[in-house]
């Protein structure tokens, strides 16, 4: 099956700062690095390094045509990238020597999707094929009800979790793969079992996958529950964890793998993430996974 990934692509500017800038302060930098970014970049790389079959869909400006070839680079087709005049979306970020970050966010090029722009994007898909959502475009409501009518398995990751996403038509997503924030903010629970049962009334027909961070993976589907330990690693940097853990989980559903070992695996891909700094970069292929087995 084939996978498109509508989703945001980002620049990310991070500059390493001894405090956070306060008001009418100039600061100066001690370090600054550019990266890929965006949740919809990391996560087409994971389905890409996991062997999937993956189309990356969105919108970027003349600046970020290195996002572009980052996806190349990883065999992502990218022929339904959107290049136009408005800016791609940037974050900036301030990191203080603690470890703690504070981020802007310009929404740029991802918040400039036209229907006609989706209903593009969407023309080369059919019934069966996976569409796989963030929550870093705009038009996701007209995405979610255009790819339902054409039949595609909608995988939703409510990031960044905002309120005006319970008003989407949530009864017409597959999968919804989520973080205990999120779980809360949908169900108002926050024990994984009441989160899972709360999933379930509120979406019978969709599976629930439910990181957990340290304390694993809980699935939920029909009543079924797996439940999948997380890796005792030394992290380093947890940034792309859960975007690695979407691209292996959905890449083995999307295969017809069974789902205990697609959760396992997704959960080795993302420990193995933690142990490396960076974003996209810290992705791992499959091939070393296997074969370190």
């Amino acid at each position: 099956m084939r996978i498109l990934n509508l989703g945001s692509l980002n620049i990310d500017d991070v500059y390493s700062v001894i405090h956070f800038v306060q008001p009418g302060e100039t600061l100066s930098s001690t370090d600054y690095k550019q990266f890929c970014g965006g949740k919809g970049l990391n996560q087409s790389i994971a389905l890409a390094n996991a062997g999937a079959e993956v189309y990356h869909a969105g919108a970027i400006g003349q600046d970020g045509l290195f996002l572009k070839n980052r996806l190349e680079s990883a065999g992502v087709d990218t022929s339904l990238v959107k290049v136009g005049d408005i800016p791609s979306g940037r974050a900036i970020i301030q990191v203080v020597p603690e470890g703690e970050n504070s981020i802007i966010l310009f929404k740029g090029a991802n918040h400039t999707l036209t229907k006609a722009d989706v209903d593009s994007m969407l023309e080369p898909f059919s019934r069966g094929d996976y569409l796989l959502l963030q929550n870093e475009i705009n038009n996701a409501e007209y995405i979610i009800d255009a790819a339902f009518d054409k039949g595609m398995k909608i995988v939703l990751n409510p990031a960044p979790m905002e309120p005006a996403i319970l008003s989407l038509p949530l009864g017409k997503i597959s999968i919804f793969v989520v973080n205990e924030i999120e779980g809360e903010g949908f169900t108002g629970e926050t024990e994984p079992e009441k989160i899972g049962k709360a999933f379930e009334r509120l979406y019978p027909d969709a599976v629930l996958v439910l990181t957990l961070g340290s304390k694993g993976v809980y699935y939920r589907r029909n009543g079924q529950v797996i439940r999948e330990p997380a890796e005792k690693i030394e992290a380093v940097d947890t940034t792309a964890a859960g975007d690695t853990f979407i691209g292996y989980f959905l890449a083995g559903t999307a295969k017809g793998d069974n789902t205990s070992e697609a959760l396992k695996l997704a959960s080795h891909a993302a420990a193995v993430t933690c142990t490396r700094m960076g974003a996209s970069d810290s992705i791992p292929e499959i091939s070393e996974l296997l074969s370190a087995e």
